[in-house]
């Protein structure tokens, strides 16, 4: 069935909706939503919470900016046209940030706004009136990307709290080991000998949590280790 909401001519402010302490304590998804017109908002709500989502209101997006949001899954429905900074101008505001996926849902869409938002990261661009299979479709995607995305970051930094434990010394050996040196290799460009070059290696595996050298390799590229240029792997 298709949604017939539709921005009203005008609407007064709304204050977001926070749901209670104990609820934010929760890890379930938040559906957060951005429009001015309070009619389509409350209708949102009532559609979305009724589905079982957690969902926060806002009529502007310094609004939604000013909120303190929780360390959970979520996504942000967001409109074209709002009063002060729009949802474009917004989404470049957001860019870069660990912020949830923007679903873009307007009465106002164009071809080269949509273009802009779905180059700009967007999930998806709906227009008012919407099909609510399609909306239900675009926040379940979204959820699931955000959930992806901070399983991803959460990997990275457990990483780099192991990488933070390493003395400076295995730091320096590091490269040298995911590089695919040989021992007596590292040693020869270290400066040092075979032995010790093989107990740093130990504590390098012990340490960084890697079960093989495949493994501490899928973690150097995680961090982004930069590989050293020897005449043992130049081309």
């Amino acid at each position: 069935m298709t949604s017939r909401l539709s921005k009203a001519p005008s609407s007064p402010p709304a204050t977001s909706i926070a749901p209670s302490a104990a609820a934010e304590t929760t890890t379930q998804p938040i559906v957060y939503v951005l429009d001015d017109d309070r009619r389509i908002r409350e209708a949102l709500e009532a559609m979305l919470t009724s589905m079982g989502y957690r969902v926060h209101l806002f009529a502007d997006a310094e609004q939604y900016l000013a909120h303190p949001r929780a360390n959970v899954p979520g996504c942000l429905i967001l409109d074209l046209e709002l009063p002060g900074m729009t949802g474009l101008e917004l989404q470049r505001r957001l860019s870069g940030s660990l912020g949830p996926p923007l679903i873009f849902l307007t009465g106002h869409g164009d071809i080269p706004s949509t273009v802009k938002a779905m180059k700009a990261g967007a999930t998806e661009f709906l227009s008012k009136p919407f099909d609510p299979d399609d909306l239900i479709k675009a926040i379940d995607s979204a959820i699931a990307a955000d959930k992806a995305a901070r399983l991803k970051n959460e990997d990275l930094l457990e990483f780099q709290h192991r990488y933070a434990q390493l003395t400076p010394r295995e730091r320096e050996v590091f490269p040298y080991v995911v590089s695919g040196l040989l021992n007596k290799q590292t040693a020869s460009e270290l400066g040092t000998s075979e032995i010790t070059i093989r107990i740093h290696r130990g504590q390098i595996m012990r340490k960084m949590q890697a079960e093989s050298l495949a493994d501490l390799v899928r973690i150097a590229s995680r961090l982004e280790i930069a590989l050293p240029e020897t005449p043992y792997n130049r081309h």
